[in-house]
């Protein structure tokens, strides 16, 4: 399209689209900071909140009335000035009325507005029923005294408070959460005494710092009795700054052998608990309890009961796990981001926030006094044109009989100004001639006497101050309560691993020849006469407890490990390692060790050669596990538990008959390698594979060795092994004829 046949827009502006839509962008931010996510500091409420405690007022619905229908005030909110959806207005009334949601609530509901369990369950508004606290009047007490500005609502057919004129400092009391566009809100609740000891330090000490303030204002104070463990030190960093965050924690009791849960933090379900819980009792990681159970009711919100297996079970150490583990611990955040009395958001430390309020409600007072004055100064001048009117009423009622225009007669006659004369004008003859000299001018006097203290107060700061702190005193007794929340220090707890979790019980550990694993209870267990699949047999068991890791060597030298709780029951066939581990191809797993951290095992290929290591050198986290023997060409044994490094023997037996005996004090301790000689091989026989390590053990000073021959067996003890010591890469001695072909040994 050619530029003469563009259209032509008359009375529009015309502008890229880049800037409208940053302008567009712009706007709605402003609107979403100021008119809808973050709180005034003022009376410490977002629009829509101010507009429900406002249509509530106006509807009649204090303290002392009947309530009505939640749906009749919803209405009113929306249809007069907040034209906004109904279920998030009916949303935000009913945080304002649960207990469990506000310190201080401001509504007072009937019938389901929700449960800690759910805030969310709360029934329709058509079925409850709504109306003020008393608290609500330290928000509404002094609206119609001239204390706020009025801004006409969103069609301008009526008129709605800038602010509320709030006696105590409600933004602090029930704290806040909003997000707007670029920015949040996390103030959180405060209790009612501290924050006004406080104000009251500011007023008599305006350079106390923040760290001064805090002596008052503690820490939060949550609607629930959980613990806040957070230092004191970080609780100050938040109020000097603004910005942090703080730790709450469940309490609990103990009943007989019981754990009783009687307070969660702030905002925590207690069946998401008994969930969190539940699902790792589920997953086999809370051995150490039986039951749980939820016994709360109306009278005991909260009570949930945890049974533990046995009077044994470290309460404390339970505790802390689950406090790791589920919320029963929890972090809450704090940005003290609100909008100031020069109409901006700002974060804001305590003392700051503090001063603004304070500075705020000193002007509400003076605004306050100002329209009493006015009235009180208003009225003693038609009191003087009443008393006039008074002395004079013959006249004056010959005057209104006679004259068509009375008025400027009337002011013509005795000196009275317009107002005067109209009020003259307008109160009833009968009215009139019931009046007394005596009460006009008592009234007179009354008012005399208030105007002279109102004139005097707001004269002088200190008065003023004083009136603010003596109400603020006031207020404090009226609605003020103990604190909830105790403040004890604290450290963050920590998650147990998986083997303190676990109870220590034996196990025996089977391994079958084709890389099946199984265990079973007890150290009594005949690994050899279990079930194996066909064509399955015993390759080697080890005794072990539960709480231990069980490792696993390969023919390749590579070392794996699992815990051994995890095993499955020796009642079946067990599983295949490969489901667990992946193995080089053609690797097969060659023997089992389980034991603690620094016990020392031999290890030795069947070239002769090997070294000890720290048991916690076989244990990986990775599937693959780690290189741990490097055997070359030759084949991998079964790694051998050493039950002293100083003074056990190692015995080595080689295919063809001969047993050396040295001390193991001889072999180096490696984390990896190959290792030294442990035993002579003939280089020719060792190529050949005519020869090879078969066995190899570790005997302790005293003990025996037993050789498996076929169906026979030899036990050497201690004395008689003494005949096979020699030096380690010796060959070492033949044994006796007929036990020359050993299967297996084993050292007791």
């Amino acid at each position: 399209m050619t530029d003469t046949a563009r259209p032509a827009f008359h009375g529009f502006e015309q502008i890229p689209l880049r800037e409208y839509a940053e302008r567009a962008y712009l706007d709605y931010s402003m609107y979403v900071v100021l008119d809808r996510a973050l709180p005034f500091i003022g009376d410490g409420l977002k629009p829509v909140q101010r507009r429900i405690i406002y249509s509530m007022s106006e509807l009649g619905l204090n303290a002392s009335a009947k309530p009505k229908k939640s749906a009749r005030t919803v209405g009113d909110v929306i249809g007069k000035f907040h034209p906004h959806g109904d279920s998030a207005c009916y949303e935000a009334m009913v945080l304002m009325a649960q207990p469990f949601s506000y310190r201080y609530p401001l509504i007072d509901g009937q019938g389901n507005f929700g449960s800690s369990d759910d805030p969310k369950s709360f029934a329709a508004m058509r079925y409850t029923e709504s109306k003020l606290t008393p608290i609500a009047e330290a928000l509404l007490g002094e609206l119609a005294h001239g204390t706020a500005d009025w801004v006409p609502n969103f069609d301008g057919t009526l008129e709605e408070p800038s602010w509320l004129p709030a006696r105590l400092p409600h933004l602090l009391l029930n704290g806040t959460m909003g997000i707007a566009v670029g920015m949040s809100t996390d103030v959180p609740p405060h209790n009612l005494r501290e924050v006004v000891s406080a104000c009251l330090r500011l007023l008599d000490d305006p350079e106390a710092s923040v760290r001064d303030l805090c002596e008052h204002v503690r820490g939060p104070d949550f609607p629930s009795a959980a613990e806040i463990i957070t230092p004191a030190r970080d609780l100050l960093a938040i109020y000097e700054t603004g910005n942090g965050s703080y730790r709450a924690r469940a309490t609990y009791t103990r009943e007989n052998a019981n754990i009783i849960i009687t307070a969660l933090p702030y905002q925590v379900s207690p069946s998401k608990v008994l969930e969190q819980i539940a699902q790792q009792m589920r997953a086999k990681k809370l051995p150490w309890l039986e039951d749980l159970r939820d016994e709360s009711d109306h009278s005991t919100p909260v009570r949930l009961v945890l049974v533990p297996r046995s009077n044994r079970v470290d309460v404390e150490q339970l505790m802390g796990h689950l406090f790791a583990t589920t919320d029963l611990e929890k972090s809450y955040r704090v940005n003290l981001n609100v909008i100031g009395l020069d109409g901006r958001p700002q974060v804001k430390n305590l003392k700051l926030l503090l001063s603004e309020w304070l500075r705020f409600r000193t002007d509400t007072v003076r605004r306050r006094l100002n329209h009493r004055l006015g009235k009180v100064e208003r009225r003693l001048h038609l009191l003087d044109g009443l008393l006039i009117a008074f002395l004079n009423l013959d006249e004056v009622i010959r005057i209104i009989r006679s004259e068509d225009e009375p008025k400027p007669v009337l002011m013509a006659r005795f000196g009275l100004d317009d107002v005067q004369a109209e009020y003259i004008l307008e109160t009833k003859l009968k009215q009139l001639a019931r009046l007394e000299e005596m009460r006009i001018r008592g009234e007179q006097d009354e008012l005399a006497k208030e105007r002279d203290k109102l004139q005097s107060i707001l004269a002088s700061p200190a008065k003023l101050k004083k009136l603010v702190k003596d109400e603020l005193q006031a207020d404090a007794k009226k609605f003020g309560d103990e604190r909830r929340c105790v403040l004890v220090e604290r450290e963050s707890a920590q998650a147990l691993s998986d083997t303190e979790l676990v109870p220590s019980e034996p196990i025996t550990i089977v391994l079958s020849q084709k890389g099946w694993i199984r265990a079973g209870k007890g150290h009594d267990v005949d690994a050899a006469a279990l079930s194996y699949r066909d064509g399955d047999a015993l390759l080697h068991a080890v005794r072990a407890r539960t709480t231990m890791q069980a490792a696993f060597l390969d023919s390749t030298g590579r070392a794996y490990s699992t815990p051994a709780h995890t095993l499955p029951s020796a009642r079946g066939n067990g599983e295949p390692l490969t489901g667990r581990f992946t193995l080089p191809s053609g690797a097969t797993v060659v023997g089992i060790a389980a034991a603690e951290a620094d016990t020392r095992l031999l290890l030795c290929s069947d070239h002769g050669y090997g070294f000890i290591t720290r048991f916690d050198n076989f244990c990986s986290r990775n599937k693959a596990g780690k290189t741990l023997l490097n055997p070359g060409t030759a084949g991998v044994l079964a790694p051998t538990v050493v039950t002293d490094p100083e003074h056990d023997l190692v015995v080595a037996i080689t295919s063809a008959g001969h047993l050396l005996a040295f001390p193991i004090r001889e072999l180096p301790e490696l984390d990896r390698g190959k290792g030294n000689k442990l035993i002579q091989i003939p280089p020719a026989k060792l190529k050949s594979g005519d020869e090879s390590v078969i066995a190899v053990a570790s005997v302790r000073d005293g003990g025996e060795l037993t050789l498996y021959c076929g169906q026979r067996k030899h036990i050497l003890p201690w004395r008689d092994l003494q005949a096979y010591v020699g030096q380690r890469a010796s060959r070492g001695n033949l044994l006796p004829r007929g036990f020359q072909r050993v299967d297996r040994v084993e050292a007791n």
